[in-house]
């Protein structure tokens, strides 16, 4: 028996399509020949739980083989299988419904980002890399003819009877010039690493070489040969399909060191696991990050069924947690024909609610149940938390009560927490809170110390990340302001609202600001005489928190203004009417004298602040060197 036909569609344009752009890796007809024969394997299995297949399954592998001489792959399985009728239903004509609108639709444009599911065209990706595809199939059922399909690449089919007599498929490709690399077994072997790595039903392709003890030297020693094996390809039960009181620490640390093999360790773990209103599976690891900000992303995998499909997330994990790694499993995230890209859809928005969820619920219960701990991961966290709380309200709402600020004096804090115990002693005038915070301690030194005189708390604030949290947290906090320790003189930081008393008249301050002015000889400065205490530093040069603020923003790229990294430095420079060297320069007779020491004193300023360099600096080694021999 044999008979020809044409595959129903109103078009034959079909097929350049398939060929051109549907599938954006040609590599991907392996995927899907695979995942057909892993299905047509798991309904075998199913019947036979049911009842109503009652042979022997027997082995069940799916095999791959390369026959370089006849140019030809196989993927063999031992599933379900198909009737004559079945092949021309499920490859003619379910494959190719709605095809002709398909093409119709997209024929222009080059993107099939749209078509999502609404035809089986995963078999047809065959034609990709085939000059001719062949089906031959016996179904489970008994008494069931064995039938032949060939399809040449374009609408015509042949279809006939068979001699096969064991249930299952087998795919032929004849592969077209243009993809004779897939007869190499290496190729082959890196597609299945990549796409068949966790797959249900074990995956074979070809032998592999093992060493094995084969007895002992004249020495005792055990003597090893090598022999062939069966070159399995998958692990049939990834632990993210294993209930979590069956597995240990040391599973997951396996099982990570098998995804990542050059990263250290993560710091911990969570095991996803939902069946409603979606279903959701997957292990996701909280790596250790460096201090920098630019951390490689894609580090976590999506599955379909165990089937890899790809490892850009972005529309599935919340954009702060495209840090973590590991895997996410989960048959309900819609995909184009491709499986390429993800489909914005409600399932996509509840399971990336559900993961943000998951994530700030085991943050929580680390802090809660041993805060010590967590205090000791949090250099590593921060990042993620802070970021999240950058990008995602409902994260935020969660985290800001176990988000950690950490003090000069390396102890921790919540936000709540930091505010009940600075709120007594750092507050100005109008009843605001201020936070102070070092983003470089030893470069901020000299001003840490002026605020530790007045028993005032510095907070720590060294990430890349922390200009954006600081702007973010912010006007979230009731009455209360966040200012970088070296913004201004710290009674100006926090202006209580009283005064200290100037120890130099109105004239004195007037004739201290004209010495300062043309010693340092710069109209971009703005200098001013304060009474500030006497133990402070002569001179404080300062740049106003909004500046610094938005140059920090700027150097991050972020803030909207990328104009402030190049724009001038408006500094502040505060003169100590009350410091001894003040009055020395008003009591020095001569001109160039007052000159020399208000340079002086400026120089040391700009010293503090690691400003002073080149010509300047070698100036100022010479002035110390002679007001010190005097």
């Amino acid at each position: 028996m044999k008979e020809k036909g044409t595959i129903s569609i109103h078009t034959e344009n079909i097929f350049p399509i398939i060929k051109k752009f549907l599938y954006s890796d040609h590599e991907i007809f392996l995927r899907e020949l695979v995942s057909n024969a892993v299905d047509a394997t798991q309904k075998l299995k199913r019947l036979s739980s049911l009842g109503e297949f009652q042979e022997e399954l027997g082995n069940n592998a799916i095999e791959i083989s390369v026959d370089k001489k006849k140019k030809t792959i196989t993927v063999r399985d031992k599933g379900i299988g198909m009737t004559a009728e079945e092949i021309k239903k499920y490859i003619n004509q379910i494959a190719f419904s709605g095809a002709a609108e398909f093409v119709e639709k997209f024929k222009d444009s080059g993107d099939a980002k749209e078509i999502i599911g609404k035809f089986g065209l995963g078999f047809y990706s065959s034609f990709m890399v085939s000059s001719k595809v062949e089906i031959t199939s016996k179904s489970y059922l008994k008494g069931s003819k064995a039938a032949h399909w060939v399809c040449d690449g374009d609408t015509e089919f042949e279809i006939s009877s068979s001699k096969r007599t064991k249930r299952g498929t087998d795919v032929v490709l004849h592969l077209n010039e243009d993809s004779e690399e897939f007869l190499e077994e290496s190729r082959i072997q890196g597609i299945l690493d990549k796409y068949a790595k966790f797959l249900p039903v074990t995956i074979k392709f070809g032998k592999k070489d093992k060493s094995v003890e084969d007895g002992k030297d004249k020495d005792g020693n055990p003597k090893y040969k090598t022999i062939k094996v069966d070159n399995i390809i998958n692990e049939t039960e990834p632990i993210w399909i294993k209930s979590p009181s069956d597995l240990k620490d040391e599973d997951y640390l396996k099982f990570y060191r098998e995804l990542y093999p050059f990263s250290e360790d993560p710091q911990f773990w969570i095991h996803l696991n939902v069946d409603y209103p979606f279903n959701l599976t997957g292990v996701l690891y909280f790596p250790r990050l460096k201090s920098d900000f630019e951390v490689p992303k894609n580090k976590i995998q999506l599955y379909s069924r165990q089937v890899f499909i790809t490892d850009e997330v972005k529309d599935i994990v919340p954009e702060f947690l495209m840090l973590l790694h590991g895997v996410i499993d989960s048959p309900d995230i819609p995909l184009n024909v491709s499986r390429s890209f993800l489909q914005s859809d409600s399932n996509v928005k509840k399971i990336n609610a559900y993961i943000t969820k998951k994530v700030a619920d085991k943050l929580g219960e680390l802090f809660k149940k041993d805060r010590k701990a967590y205090e000791g991961k949090w250099s590593n966290i921060g990042l993620f938390v802070k970021y999240g709380m950058l990008t995602d309200e409902k994260f935020y709402d969660k985290a800001k009560d176990f988000a950690l600020l950490k003090n000069t004096e390396e102890a921790h804090f919540t936000l709540d927490e930091y505010r009940e115990k600075v709120s007594v002693n750092q507050k100005d005038k109008d009843d605001n809170v201020v936070f102070l915070y070092t983003t470089d301690s030893a470069k901020q030194d000299t001003f840490i110390q002026s605020a530790k005189k007045k028993s005032y708390d510095i907070l720590v604030m060294t990430e890349v990340i922390d200009s954006h949290w600081i702007n973010h947290i912010e006007p979230k906090l009731e009455k209360t302001q966040l200012k970088r320790v070296d913004a201004d003189t710290i009674d100006k930081i926090i202006d209580t609202g009283s005064a200290n008393e100037s120890v130099l008249s109105e004239e004195e301050q007037t004739q201290l600001k004209e010495v300062f002015t043309k010693a340092i000889d710069n109209p971009s400065l703005v200098i001013q005489v304060e009474s500030m205490a006497p133990d402070e530093m002569p001179v404080s040069i300062t740049l106003p928190e909004f500046m610094r603020r938005m140059k920090d923003m700027a150097a991050t790229g972020g803030g909207g203004m990328p104009f402030m990294g190049q724009m001038p430095d408006t500094y502040n420079v505060a003169v100590n009417a009350n410091h001894a060297i003040s009055t020395k320069i008003l009591a020095a007779k001569r001109k160039d004298t007052r000159i020399k020491f208000a340079k002086q004193a400026y120089d040391l300023a700009l010293l503090s602040q690691n400003m002073l360099d080149g010509a300047s600096l070698t100036k100022f080694i010479e002035r110390s060197v002679e007001l010190a021999s005097k």
